[in-house]
């Protein structure tokens, strides 16, 4: 799945995403979600959420 559509994606899944300084390379990080900060219903890059470890970024992947 992919993280493009915010409700897709719930506070205490696993996803990775791709952080602002890995955009270029497109290094994928895992974490939990802790907080949805997109607050529109769809974003093409994906939806920007914040993880339990504090770190910021857009869903590429939903990991299911």
């Amino acid at each position: 799945m992919d993280g493009t559509v915010r409700s897709s994606i719930r506070p205490g899944m696993r996803v990775r995403i791709v952080l602002k300084q890995d955009q270029r390379a497109g290094t994928l990080t895992e974490g939990t979600v802790k907080e949805l900060l997109t607050s529109s219903a769809t974003h093409p890059r994906g939806i920007k959420v914040r993880l339990a470890d504090g770190r910021v970024g857009r869903v590429r992947e939903i990991i299911g």
